[in-house]
C-alpha cells in the first residue's frame, strides 16, 4: 500500500505520481499471489468529477480529503453520532442476515 499525503487539492497528475508507484511495489514487493498493492492520496479538497473522469475506482487509487483545521464541536459531534448510527445499522443488518431462519410451522 502506498499512501501520500499531498498539501493542496487534488490534481490529475497526481494519478500518475501514484500509478508510478504502485508498478514500483508490483514489481519490487508483491509477493506471488497477493492482491496488487492500493493506493491512498489524502489532500485537502477533491473534485467529484474529476475522480470520476479518471476512472480511479477501477487502479485501486483512492483520494481522500483530510481536514486542514477542526470543525465546530457541535458538527463534530453531530458527524461522529451519525457514524455511529451507520454502524451499528450496518452490524444488525450483517447479524439478522447470519441468524438461521426459522421454518415456518403451517
Amino acid at each position: 500500500m502506498a499512501i501520500e499525503l499531498k498539501l493542496g487539492e487534488f490534481k490529475a497528475a497526481d494519478k500518475g505520481q501514484m500509478e508510478l508507484y504502485l508498478r514500483w511495489l508490483a514489481r519490487h514487493e508483491q509477493e506471488p499471489g497477493e492482491a496488487p498493492p492500493l493506493g491512498i492520496i489524502l489532500c485537502t479538497g477533491k473534485k467529484r468529477e474529476q475522480i470520476e473522469l479518471l476512472e480511479l475506482d477501477q487502479t485501486g487509487i483512492h483520494v481522500a480529503e483530510y481536514l486542514t483545521g477542526l470543525p465546530p464541536r457541535q458538527l463534530l459531534e453531530q458527524k461522529l453520532h451519525e457514524a455511529i448510527a451507520k454502524s451499528k445499522a450496518r452490524l444488525d443488518r450483517r447479524s439478522a442476515k447470519s441468524l438461521p431462519q426459522e421454518d415456518d410451522p403451517s
